[in-house]
């Protein structure tokens, strides 16, 4: 049986991240396990559309440059990099972020068996402070768009795997359309967040026998910049997920869309507080902090899922797309 083509879909939006972005695409570029090919979809920024053209334009098929053909925002992007990947795989990668040379390697080995349709790796904190923040509890590392305590270690199933360190069939997007906008990021505004979650449960929805699986050995590095190491990035970014996740009960059912929350709310974050306690009581730097901003996060996250469901319950909502398979060569790609 032939191994499956990867493409690795890479979404950028801004030339501050310019360092951040060759930095990601040369750690595909390096792997193992070698990508069919790598797609830089630029979210509405001629500037950098033509600056990142013109950085690969003797790299031929191996990186290729596409404006996104939707609305702008982080789930347009990904549908527009979808259309247009060539492989039977299609995997994400941040655009702040570097993959180990075994990332794709480790993807590629999940879909040994047939039924699986989703396979997602760990994501790693990489401190712009070089440390992490004392008070910073490890409970709420996805707030950093990384892997947090109370997943499973291991290659395990899983109801959702995280975008920014995802990959899926191709098929699975025919089976059951695309990112949903309306959910997700949009450059530097609101974080809010969740688009891959409501993904995966239309996904299991669309197809019942469908095996979605996290693989720790699948490794990225994330930046963290300085301002998301701040008790205030810290409340906003909780506050949007409560939002996002009453768009996402919404549309799918709270018994679906919150069960992994019951579970991460009643268990792991009790344990994480009482850490916090033993550490303030043992004099460990940051256990107070730590609980404290474990029990404010829960506050703020709460109080975003009830505002977010009275504004769902008022027609506030998302669009799911069906991509539609395109050409190779993509209507705004920079050859």
């Amino acid at each position: 049986m032939n191994e499956p083509d990867i493409s690795v879909v890479i979404c950028v939006y801004t030339e501050d991240r310019w360092e951040d972005i060759l930095a990601a695409v040369d750690s595909v570029r390096h792997q193992s396990r070698p990508a069919a090919e790598t797609l830089l979809v630029v979210d509405h920024n001629p500037a950098l559309l033509e600056r990142l053209g013109k950085e690969y334009k003797d790299a031929g098929e191996e990186v290729r440059v596409l404006a996104n053909a939707g609305p702008r925002g982080l789930s347009s992007g990904r549908n527009t990099g979808i259309a247009a990947a060539r492989g039977d795989i299609v995997a994400f990668l941040d655009d702040d972020a570097v993959a180990e040379r075994d990332w794709l390697r480790h993807f590629a080995e999940g879909y040994e068996d047939p039924r699986v349709m989703a396979v997602g790796g760990r994501t790693m904190p990489a401190w712009a402070s070089g440390r992490r923040p004392d008070w910073f509890p490890e409970e709420f590392d996805w707030v950093v768009g990384c892997t947090y305590k109370g997943l499973p270690p291991g290659r395990v199933r899983v109801r959702n795997v995280l975008g920014g360190n995802a990959s899926f069939r191709k098929s699975a997007f025919d089976a059951a359309g695309g990112f949903a906008t309306g959910i997700g990021r949009d450059g530097d505004k609101r974080p809010l967040g969740c688009e891959e979650t409501e993904l995966c449960i239309r996904l299991t929805t669309a197809l019942p026998d469908a095996v979605l699986l996290i693989d720790d050995r699948a490794v990225i590095h994330h930046k963290v910049p300085a301002a998301r190491e701040r008790f205030g990035y810290f409340r906003t970014r909780a506050y949007a997920e409560g939002l996002s996740k009453a768009l996402v009960a919404r549309s799918v059912g709270a018994g679906k869309g919150l069960a992994s929350e019951r579970r991460y709310t009643t268990r792991v974050l009790p344990a994480g507080v009482a850490r916090g306690l033993r550490d303030a009581v043992l004099g460990r730097p940051g256990g107070a902090g730590r609980a404290g901003a474990i029990v404010a996060g829960v506050a703020v996250a709460a109080g975003g899922y009830v505002l977010g469901t009275v504004r769902a319950r008022r027609g506030g909502g998302f669009s799911v797309p069906r991509p539609a398979l395109q050409e190779p060569h993509a209507r705004g790609e920079m050859r």
